[in-house]
């Protein structure tokens, strides 16, 4: 594929605004995130627009809210902006409590396009394989990066690998299965291979 002179411009921007962020509780320039998803869906068969939008894919959650969604679909085009929008758990600031959040993007999940369902599930598998590597090496302390916990942070990898892999798209199969053996590695490593397949009540109301 030979990128056009849009995806560098989509470089330079998703650089320029996470400029100064960096992973949860980490060292990690944020912009190292980015060129992960990037290249995740690159090499499960992204089009230029998808790789762009994962680019993007957390600009509005992490930068701005629906005014640099308004801007995204400016630079970029409709298409871009959809499927970054897709990927967006909230746009409100502040953001509504946490399991409502992934609730509600779990049921979305099924009814978002092939493009959204593509880079979400390359942003997630990216996560999980980061996360799978920090536990290699931190063991049970990696949970405390997260607001949902250990049972937490597993119910919503877990209703995510169902909730792709119940789209049946042949573009995305490779992709999800994955996701699943990666987070399956972590379930075996901290959890004794176990699934959480309900969030734990005590995160109802929290942020």
């Amino acid at each position: 594929m030979q990128f056009s002179r849009q995806f560098e411009r989509a470089l330079v921007y998703a650089t320029r605004i996470h400029s100064g962020q960096f992973r949860k509780k980490t060292r990690i320039p944020y912009v190292a995130h980015i060129l992960g998803v990037a290249a995740i869906a690159l090499e499960y068969g992204a089009n230029e627009t998808e790789a762009i939008a994962a680019l993007l894919h957390d600009a509005v959650e992490d930068c701005g809210g629906a005014k640099r969604l308004r801007d995204i679909r400016r630079r970029f085009g409709e298409k871009v902006a959809r499927i970054v929008e897709g990927c967006t758990d909230t746009d409100q600031t502040p953001k509504p409590p946490w399991l409502e959040r992934k609730k509600a993007y779990v049921a979305h999940v099924p009814s978002a396009s092939v493009s959204t369902k593509l880079v979400s599930a390359s942003d997630k598998l990216h996560n999980v394989r980061a996360t799978l590597m920090t536990y290699r090496r931190e063991g049970e302390k990696v949970w405390s990066r997260f607001k949902g916990g250990k049972q937490g942070t597993l119910w919503y990898y877990r209703a995510l690998v169902k909730a792709f892999g119940d789209t049946k798209s042949p573009k995305l199969s490779g992709l999800v299965q994955e996701f699943d053996r990666t987070l399956s590695e972590l379930e075996r490593l901290s959890n004794k291979g176990a699934q959480v397949t309900q969030p734990p009540p005590h995160l109802i109301g929290e942020d």
